[in-house]
């Protein structure tokens, strides 16, 4: 196992994550410049390609050579930058020994850097803090101060940060060469009794599901009989294997390994994102401790255009949960739509990339309600519901208090759209929590804000006022009583 890096890429969005993990791919022979017929190549899904963004994350196992004269294995998580899928950020991290932590260098450090360093950190991970872009013209001018903002951030030495240009392969070799000294190599034992994370799972129509997993514990084989802990579900192990950029076949897999398992799993949900696999006799006792459950922020009604295509988006609905564990859902009826799903999303951005996959990868046309959040209604009997229609609440006489779910929003800003922001966020009921200033040119606004207010339009209106320079991160906090009526329009 002293072989083995295992380490995610962090950033926030746009700041050159893909980019970079092209140039290590390159740099270790895992693909060729004849082979990389796209930039972002382990951005494969057409609507990751389309909008430049990563939605998903992606591993790769990578072959390096480092001076020392040894070989090592290096499994790389690309994830995502926008706070919509920082689930998908969390799940990466509980995978991995490092992370390399990216910072654009003309531009600093934003909300999303630091959400998604603390969710690092709370791991235990070995940072390792990258400037990048900085063969830009403008980086010239702002690198001494982005470098300070990060030397603040994490505590770090400015011999720790090292430099690079994704874009012009700058400073590659220094970023290998430091993940084999710096990311600590994965520890486990391969004579104890099996113990393996699933961090993410898709859909095959051929092989079932195939779940991918970091092995911390024994030894995975195929034809080993295996158990899903949460489920209880038994197997029988088809293929094991790791991921280079098609599934590589290697018939085990050893603890301190990433890899992917398939055993003809047709039940969509025996499988869950967190669970533990262990041998089905002498396995383990514990479970591994698991990614904190999701709480979905914007609710949505989804209903298909054809009441005939409700069993089909059902369907579509639980393969698509396979890929995307932030989507909850349940049925539910709409005198109006007729039979469909309330389904739960972290953000506007990945309900927008949900329904899209669900036109484009399962062929489901379907008809959209508005956005809203969850409130919580509590009884005069002391019973608490939660209600995302007007139409749900109870009679007024039986209402002890509506609650409505707040957010802490962190809002990072050149100081010159301070007035703005502020003025903003007061239209839209926000509690004041603190204000710091970075450096001479950031300013870390904190705010408690009721979620209702920012599911529609605040965060185009931030970047609007802020001509794009502000960046919006948040994590939901509590619910609150708030003095709320139903509205009933003639």
């Amino acid at each position: 196992m002293q072989q083995f890096r295992n380490f995610c890429i962090i950033a926030h969005i746009d700041h050159g994550k893909s980019t970079l993990a092209d140039r290590l791919l390159e740099k270790t022979g895992r693909v060729t410049q004849r082979e990389m017929v796209t930039n972002q190549i382990l951005d494969n899904n057409p609507l990751e390609q389309e909008r430049g963004i990563t939605i998903k994350l992606h591993a790769i196992q990578m072959n390096y050579k480092a001076n020392d004269g040894k070989e090592y294995i290096l499994n790389l998580i690309d994830t995502p930058g926008h706070v919509d899928f920082t689930y998908e950020v969390s799940r990466s991290i509980a995978a991995c020994e490092g992370a390399l932590l990216i910072v654009d260098a003309t531009q600093g450090i934003e909300a999303q850097t630091i959400s998604n360093l603390y969710l690092a950190l709370e791991n235990d991970l070995e940072i390792i803090p990258v400037l990048n872009k900085i063969d830009l013209p403008s980086a010239a001018t702002t690198i001494d101060r982005v470098k300070h903002e990060v030397m603040d951030l994490i505590g770090c030495d400015e011999s720790d940060i090292l430099y690079t240009s994704a874009k012009q392969g700058i400073g590659i070799d220094e970023v290998l060469e430091t993940i084999v000294k710096k990311v600590p190599p994965p520890i486990g034992d391969e004579n104890k009794p099996l113990k393996a994370l699933i961090y993410d799972s898709i859909y095959d129509a051929y092989r079932g599901v195939i779940v991918n997993m970091r092995v911390f514990d024994g030894i995975i084989r195929e034809s080993d009989k295996i158990t899903f802990m949460a489920t209880g579900m038994t197997y029988e192990v088809e293929e094991i294997g790791i991921m280079h950029m098609k599934r590589y076949r290697t018939r085990e897999l050893k603890a301190g390994n990433v890899g992917y398992l398939t055993a003809s799993i047709r039940n969509l949900n025996d499988t869950k994102v967190g669970d533990t696999i262990t041998n089905f006799k002498n396995g383990c006792t514990e479970p591994i401790a698991g990614f904190k459950e999701v709480k979905p922020m914007v609710f949505s009604g989804i209903y298909p255009s054809s009441s005939d295509d409700f069993e089909a988006l059902r369907e579509a609905l639980a393969k698509l949960v396979l890929n995307d564990s932030a989507i909850s859902y349940e049925p539910e009826s709409s005198s109006a739509l007729g039979f469909g799903f309330r389904c739960g999303f972290l953000g506007l951005l990945h309900m927008e990339i949900v329904q899209e996959r669900l036109d484009r990868e399962f062929n489901q046309v379907i008809v959209t309600t508005v956005p809203n959040v969850r409130y919580k209604v509590v009884k005069t009997n002391g019973e608490e519901i939660f209600i995302d229609n007007p139409a749900q609440l109870p009679p007024i006489g039986q209402v002890k208090e509506i609650q409505e779910p707040f957010i802490k929003a962190d809002i990072l800003t050149p100081p010159e759209y301070l007035g703005s922001i502020m003025k903003l966020c007061m239209e839209r009921r926000a509690i004041m929590v603190n204000q710091s200033y970075l450096s001479q040119e950031r300013v870390d606004l904190k705010f408690e804000l009721p979620l209702a207010e920012v599911v529609f339009d605040f965060y185009d209106k931030l970047k609007s006022i802020s001509r794009g320079y502000a960046s919006l991160d948040y994590e939901f906090y509590e619910y609150r009583a708030e003095d709320l009526v139903k509205w009933i329009f003639y």
